[in-house]
Order: C-alpha cells, then structure tokens, then sequence
C-alpha cells in the first residue's frame, strides 16, 4: 500500500477541504501497476470507469498514481479543463513528479490537490446552498 492510513486521512482531508469552497469534484485513484502505454491514458479510462464526467459542470479531476510502474496523470475533465489548459495541468504534473522522486508522495497529492481546489473554486465557486458532494471523497484502491 502506497499511504499509511494516517496519510489517507491526510488526503481524504485535503479533498474535503478543496471541494468546500467549490462545485468541483477531486479523486484520487491508486494502483500497482499502469498496463497503458501512456498513464494518461489509464487515467482517463478510469475516470470514464468510475462515471467522473456525470458532474453538472464536468469540472472533476482524477489524479492517477500507478505506485510500482511510478507512473502518475491528472486527468480534468472538460469544463475545468477548457479553463486551465495544458500549461496548469503540466505545472500540477511537474509538483507531484518532483514529491514522488523524493519519495513524499502523501505530501505531493496533498500539495496539488489544494493547488487545483484553488483553480477549482476560482472557476466554479460554491453555491452555499447547494454544494453537493457529486463524487465520493475516498481514495480508490485498483
């Protein structure tokens, strides 16, 4: 297992926060080993998998880490992604690369989720009435 269970409250903890102030939805998905070419590729098949594109405003991102292949991606989907564009999801890549290298990857997934509930809330803020939590918070064990 790639996080203790103290550094799953962590994350968990991050997504909740991240999501407070926004419509937006965060998951992250881990597993052993990416079987695609490229992770880019395994991330979008497994937001499609887990139904990430049924949010109103398809404003849901799936980070994908890949533990043994050390493979990782961030996938938006394309109402934040229309947004953002390539250079932010590059910048996110390029901070959780950097975690992973250093073997800090709680840390790292922590770091970007808040990085992108800040892109998040600042293009889809809450409605203090009706933010509902489209997509669970848990981690997804593959």
């Amino acid at each position: 297992m790639l996080f203790s269970k103290e550094e799953e409250q962590r994350i968990t903890s991050a997504i909740k926060t991240a999501e407070r102030k926004t419509s937006g939805e965060i998951r992250l998905f881990v597993e052993d080993v990416c079987f695609r070419d490229h992770p880019v590729e395994r991330a979008e098949e497994v937001f499609q998998l887990f139904g990430m594109f049924n949010t109103k405003n398809r404003n849901a991102v799936l980070i994908y880490l890949a533990e043994k292949s050390r493979h990782f991606a961030i996938w938006g989907d394309s109402g934040i992604h229309e947004l953002v564009g390539f250079q932010f999801w590059e910048q996110e890549k390029h901070l959780l690369w950097e975690h992973l290298q250093k073997d800090e990857a709680a840390n790292g997934v922590c770091q970007a989720i808040d990085l992108i509930g800040e892109r998040l809330r600042e293009y889809f803020p809450a409605d203090d009435k009706d933010n509902e939590n489209e997509l669970p918070d848990e981690i997804i064990y593959g």
